[in-house]
């Protein structure tokens, strides 16, 4: 959700990669409708594993509770965004986390594109 959002408010300022320590096999219905409810499309979005090589190329990492789990490289900038799951959740919780995460998502914009 949060990769979406942000490729989405920075009109694809932003090159975003989205990973998860534990990713499951599908993105979640109730996020891509919700996500829909803002205009954004998931289209071809899938859940990928974390990698190193990822976020050794990124410049901001974003993680959300992932733990020890996540890689750790000097020299990125790191936020952990302690975020709701949004898995079993219904829609109105899940409309809430989307709330959440994109006022978490201008900000960073905020921050980083001026």
């Amino acid at each position: 959700m949060a990769a979406a959002l942000a490729e989405h408010l920075s009109a694809r300022r932003v090159h975003v990669r989205s990973a998860g320590s534990a990713p499951t096999g599908e993105i979640n219905p109730m996020v891509v409708e919700v996500l829909k409810e803002r205009g954004i499309a998931l289209g071809t979005a899938y859940p990928k594993p974390l990698s190193d090589s990822v976020v050794r190329a990124a410049d901001v990492i974003i993680t959300m509770g992932c733990g020890d789990s996540c890689p750790i490289f000097p020299g990125k900038r790191y936020e952990d965004w302690q975020v709701a799951d949004p898995a079993g959740a219904p829609i109105e919780a899940v409309r809430e986390i989307r709330d959440d995460i994109q006022a978490r998502v201008t900000t960073l914009l905020r921050q980083i594109l001026d």
